[in-house]
């Protein structure tokens, strides 16, 4: 074994770990592998990883010694605890200036405080976030870094390297994030809006289910046509392959699968931020709620005995009730991406994080799940003005908010009578109501709230920051009793 030989290495031999590993040899990087269940690196050097210009170690040590200087190493195993007990292990073969880099599933908050503590033992900490599944990690991934600033330039040819790269101008989808916790932040709202695109998309499927009565036939071929124009996206491609794909007995498999979803808690995080934040990310916590709903399984089939469902009577244009179907699902998709981005800048105030936002939605071109046409959009809508408060905002969106409206109100309000739950559609509508009403009821809340608990209150005819406290129960109605400010 040659000493100081590798370009970088990497613990944790999962099928992620693997392809990574594989794409970084594709890209002419050596790289040094190691796993705690030390098998694993000779089934990988025999499998995988024959012929190619891999090095298997057995130990920390002779893994360490394999590396250049500064030692790059990515850490690729469950996150939580088993990542903290990894750094700790790795601690006694590191050296001033060394990089760990965490490319799991980490919560942000996780590696704001690796960061910190190993730079005070000169130790550069990078979190990355890395989407796209098996199939990106080996050919293509979407990298999000962050962390400490100063090992980036180290690893910025490596990971664009072997990062996607978009079709439109074959730029990599990898570009710093952030200091801190950004990177894992980003991945974190990325899976968050995943969780939400999911969901649309599987209201739509519901509505042209149950409304029109449509076979996965119908659908592969609906879903294939809305994959030409403005919904292009990976999504909508896959599920229009969904619907074509056919069991042993030639019937659609998609309808054999049981309806209780599974999830691995980054939408749940993003909802705790968001409320944390004081962002009203409703899109993507309903959609979690909905994944929550679909595993209440036994209680939906009891409950659906117990309460007689609306009956559907479609007599309408089947056609324009699937455009109608069509420009919801856009339009709400708009009100998440907007969401999003609105919980971005929110972090980024709090925590400090210069993030650019119109850099991260074209790192989101190519390599992870929520590719999409789309996207190109949003990075435009940045480029005219960096500043920009809200997507909703830019004159591109807004148009198409507009323009699909009517049909958004439509397919809402019918499904309503329907019966028929769509949760995300829902609140997309609800928000951008609520966003360009300029009036909201919450004038009687804090009436309320100061009538129970004297929280104040301020008024439209005074200044901003100006708060006042009613005695409401005083004799002869209520009476000002005083002014406090803020």
């Amino acid at each position: 074994m040659a000493k100081n030989e590798a370009d970088i290495g990497l613990i944790g031999l999962a099928v992620m770990g693997q392809n990574l590993v594989l794409n970084m040899n594709d890209h002419g990087f050596r790289v040094a592998v190691f796993n705690r269940t030390v098998s694993k690196v000779d089934q990988f050097l025999e499998g995988p990883a024959k012929n190619t210009h891999v090095i298997g170690t057995h130990s920390l040590k002779e893994f360490f010694e394999t590396l250049k200087r500064p030692r790059k190493v990515m850490l690729m195993v469950k996150a939580g605890a088993p990542v903290d007990e990894l750094i700790e292990e790795c601690l006694p073969f590191l050296e001033k200036g060394d990089i760990l880099i965490d490319g799991g599933n980490s919560h942000y908050p996780d590696t704001e405080r690796r960061v910190k503590s190993l730079k005070e033992k000169g130790i550069l900490f990078m979190g990355v976030g890395v989407s796209g599944g098996e199939e990106g990690a080996r050919h293509g991934p979407s990298i999000m870094p962050g962390g400490s600033h100063e090992a980036w330039p180290e690893l910025k040819p490596i990971f664009q390297a072997i990062s996607a790269k978009a079709e439109e101008d074959g730029l990599p989808c990898c570009d710093w994030v952030g200091d801190g916790g950004a990177g894992h932040y980003v991945k974190m709202v990325h899976n968050g809006i995943e969780y939400g695109d999911m969901q649309l998309i599987c209201e739509a499927y519901q509505l042209l289910r149950e409304v029109l009565g449509l076979k996965a036939s119908e659908l592969e071929t609906i879903f294939a046509e809305w994959n030409r124009g403005s919904l292009k996206s990976y999504l909508i491609e896959i599920t229009s392959q969904i619907f074509g794909v056919k069991d042993t007995d030639g019937s659609p498999l998609v309808e054999k699968i049981l309806d209780v979803a599974g999830q691995k808690g980054t939408g749940k995080w993003t909802g705790i931020s968001a409320f944390e934040l004081g962002i009203p990310v409703t899109l993507i916590a309903e959609s979690v709620f909905a994944r929550c709903l679909s595993a209440l399984k036994e209680r939906r089939v009891k409950a659906s005995t117990l309460f007689r469902k609306p009956k559907i009577a479609f007599s309408g244009d089947k056609k324009a009730f699937i455009e109608d179907v069509r420009a919801a699902l856009y339009a709400s998709k708009i009100v998440s991406y907007a969401q999003g981005f609105m919980l971005f800048a929110a972090a980024a105030e709090e925590l400090k994080w210069k993030l650019d936002y119109g850099s991260i939605a074209l790192m989101w071109r190519a390599g992870c799940i929520i590719r999409s046409r789309f996207l190109n959009d949003i990075k435009s809508a940045y480029v005219k003005n960096p500043k920009l408060e809200n997507l909703l905002f830019d004159d591109f969106f807004k148009k198409e908010i507009e323009h699909a409206e009517a049909s958004w109100r439509r397919v809402v309000s019918q499904a309503a009578l329907w019966g028929i739950p769509t949760p995300c559609f829902s609140t997309a509508l609800t928000f951008f109501d609520g966003l360009r009403t300029a009036s909201l009821p919450a004038n009687l809340l804090q009436a309320q709230r100061d009538f129970f608990g004297a929280h104040t209150y301020e008024r439209v005819d005074q200044p901003r920051g100006k708060f006042f406290h009613t005695n409401w129960t005083g004799t002869g109605g209520a009476v000002t009793s005083g002014s406090y400010n803020a």
